[in-house]
């Protein structure tokens, strides 16, 4: 460009600052009015060099006079100013793309996830930019959000599949001869010593014997003294069972004298094992039974014996008028008229942390805590774990946090109510990240008073029966690690009509939320990886998954298909 002769500031269509880009420092010259201003000049710098460009910039300055040179004061001025903006913006984009571990979740506000912010969202500015992300359009293939609140909630197809646990047709129940007295120590927790029971009224029929109320534990890891008729209806329980084999609250006078053969039954036993027991029964005319869990298989059993271990369970073992009055107040304060709520079984407890060796957002001082409880408790044989390898390999009860990503994930909004299944929660801020997102937290403390709490709160078992009631009527029943509680209510939701039950794949979600932590996966990624593999682990029907032994066999109780559910039109197979 030549330079200009005149005091006047040299040509619009030069730029008083370098810029690469023509997006973010355009020369001034393009625009309307000044085109309107000066007609001649785009025709001529458009026909000629730069020096014949320069010498009619040059006349048409002189020809302008005053005026004209106002008004290119002013288009210098405001590209000047534009270049200048160009800049920031491009400080910015450096400045802000070098942040990474910013946060950001599925709302405003959201403190779960931290990762690196999209480069296409930066020119929002941060705070927006969050938003932005969060706020993605739908899809032309999503569904409407109304439709989408509705299917997080709806339960999975049945495909026709039901309860079908009558009596064998044609078959007299009770045998009012009886092959002896079964007295049976149940072992465990409460829904450990339930699924137990249920096997002990298959193995008093098997055998052909009368069962007498078992006892219940008092010396597991709650220590709790509650007996059977403090937890379940005991009524109800006989009177349930009065076709199928005897029930007695003790020993008649004339078997008191008899000393019980006492032993510990096979684990995963066949019919075959009981029968042959039977004569052993005869015998000694009273057996005791020290374990209950696992004591019969899974699969290969009689369909009659498979429905009767059902109708135990989801028929019989009915809780006690105090604990079914509480748990359904608890429910209907949950809903409050129409509310749905997710019942989260979260096993982030300290004893269920020490034995698997898991560590995972806690302090350093917290998983030391943890070794050296698994240290002092003998019977646990595996000492040394690595726990950052059990959790990458799915072995770790889920955080809460990651709990509060998979919920979020799943599309349950932060207004939804949870209610925690499970005992203390290990952790001075575990919980943290979970109320932060989802604020309506509700455990049995915080939800009922402490005078319906008062004959319970000393009873660790009797307040497990209470969360076992809330958690079969939850709209969506979420368990963060298999046990007992997880197996029995499933178990329970399936035979319920299949009322929503999702499972987490913990190895699958834990490597997604570990991306997501690191930067390489958006939270839209996230969310559609989270959704697509998870569509087939919401409680709906499949066949019982055989293991290559009884041992490694899917639970009968968590399953319960088949043996007591079977197609509507096909319901004559229970004849």
């Amino acid at each position: 460009m030549v330079a200009s002769p005149s005091p006047t500031p040299s040509a619009p269509s030069s730029s008083p600052c370098s810029c690469s880009s023509s997006s973010s420092c355009s020369p001034v010259t393009s625009g309307a009015a000044h085109r309107r201003r000066l007609p001649d000049l785009p025709a001529a710098a458009d026909r000629s060099g730069g020096a014949a460009r320069a010498r009619a910039l040059f006349f048409a300055r002189r020809a302008s006079g005053k005026r004209a040179a106002a008004v290119l004061d002013q288009a210098w001025a405001r590209n000047a100013v534009a270049c200048l903006l160009g800049a920031a913006v491009v400080v910015g984009l450096v400045t802000t793309t070098s942040r990474r571990g910013a946060v950001v979740g599925a709302g405003m506000g959201s403190r779960l996830v931290r990762r690196a912010v999209p480069a296409e969202a930066l020119r929002l500015g941060e705070e927006e930019n969050l938003a932005a992300v969060a706020r993605r359009p739908l899809d032309d293939d999503d569904p409407p959000p109304s439709q989408m609140m509705a299917q997080v909630w709806t339960k999975p197809d049945s495909e026709g599949y039901t309860k079908c646990t009558g009596r064998t047709k044609n078959r007299h129940g009770t045998n009012s001869t009886t092959a002896g007295y079964i007295i049976a120590d149940a072992n465990g927790g409460l829904n450990q010593m339930r699924l137990g029971i249920s096997d002990m009224v298959a193995v008093a029929k098997l055998m052909n014997a009368t069962l007498v109320i078992p006892a219940l534990d008092h010396k597991s890891f709650w220590t709790d003294p509650s007996d059977f008729k403090d937890i379940f209806d005991v009524q109800h329980f006989k009177q349930t069972l009065e076709d199928d084999i005897m029930v007695v609250d003790s020993l008649p006078p004339d078997f008191k004298r008899f000393k019980p053969y006492t032993r510990a039954p096979k684990s995963w036993a066949r019919a075959s094992y009981y029968r042959a027991f039977t004569k052993t029964l005869k015998k000694a005319r009273v057996v005791r039974f020290t374990h209950t869990d696992s004591r019969i298989a899974n699969n290969g059993l009689p369909p009659s014996i498979q429905r009767l271990r059902c109708r135990a369970n989801y028929e019989a073992l009915r809780y006690s008028r105090e604990i079914e009055e509480l748990g359904n107040t608890l429910v209907g304060r949950l809903r409050n008229g129409s509310n749905h709520y997710i019942a989260l079984h979260l096993r982030y407890e300290k004893d269920m942390l020490s034995f698997t060796g898991c560590s995972h957002n806690l302090t350093h001082q917290e998983a030391e805590e943890l070794r050296e409880m698994r240290l002092r408790v003998q019977h646990w044989k595996e000492k040394e774990i690595n726990g950052k390898e059990r959790r990458l390999q799915g072995g770790c009860p889920m955080t809460p946090r990651e709990a509060a990503l998979f919920l979020k994930a799943m599309g349950y909004p932060s207004s939804t109510r949870i209610y925690v299944v499970s005992g203390e929660i290990y952790g001075v801020r575990s919980m943290d990240a979970l109320k932060a997102e989802y604020p309506n937290v509700y455990t049995h403390y915080s939800l009922a008073t402490v005078n319906e709490l008062e004959s319970l709160r000393l009873y660790q078992n009797r307040l497990a029966a209470v969360d076992y009631n809330v958690a079969l009527q939850s709209d969506v029943f979420v368990y963060t690690y298999d046990g007992n509680m997880a197996r029995a209510v499933q178990g329970h939701r399936r035979y319920e009509g299949f009322q929503k039950t999702i499972n987490p794949d913990r190895r699958k979600l834990v490597e997604l939320i570990d991306k997501l932590d690191e930067g390489t996966i958006d939270w839209t990624g996230f969310a559609s990886e989270v959704k697509m593999h998870h569509g087939n682990r919401l409680g709906g029907p499949y066949q019982r998954l055989f293991g290559r032994s009884p041992r490694h066999e899917e639970y009968f109780y968590a399953n319960p298909l088949p043996g007591c559910l079977c197609r509507r039109n096909t319901q004559d197979q229970v004849a």
